[in-house]
């Protein structure tokens, strides 16, 4: 089990750098009126990918993880406990809304008929995920739910 959650915990590092790289090429795109490339493309689509690996990856850890069946056992309780309760109903639900709105943004570039368009979608869905994916991650320093930036670093 710790195996799994140390891997979760590396590839938040690679899905914050494809989101990274896919919103700043949108903001370049969208500032610049530049032609959505292959490059934007993939930056997307590697941001896309990593993160439905995190999902699959959290939900096993979400369904076997001793934390959360503590928190399903009593939800009344883990309500009233901030750790419980982050990474039960919080973490979850930020994830799935940013793993949609990549989901969507990517589904909207692909429809889009200018590159104008693209970029545009690509800025809002993107930026948009990338900040709710930033509010989900348990940072080091974050009362009773920080976790260490690299496992070996615990």
């Amino acid at each position: 089990m710790q195996a799994l959650l140390d891997i979760h915990s590396y590839v938040r590092w690679l899905i914050l750098a494809f989101g990274l790289i896919a919103v700043f090429r949108a903001i370049a795109g969208v500032a610049g009126k530049k032609p959505y490339s292959p490059g934007d493309a993939k930056a997307g689509l590697f941001f896309m990918i990593f993160l439905d690996i995190q999902l699959l990856i959290g939900l096993v850890l979400m369904f076997t993880s001793s934390l959360t069946q503590t928190a399903f056992g009593d939800m009344g309780a883990a309500m009233g406990n901030k750790a419980l309760r982050f990474f039960t109903v919080e973490h979850t639900l930020l994830a799935i809304i940013a793993i949609a709105l990549v989901h969507i943004g990517r589904s909207k570039i692909k429809k889009a008929d200018s590159d104008a368009k693209k970029q545009k979608f690509a800025l809002i869905f993107f930026g948009i995920g990338f900040l709710f994916l930033l509010a989900l991650i348990p940072w080091p320093g974050r009362e009773e739910i920080g976790r260490a930036l690299l496992p070996s670093l615990r």
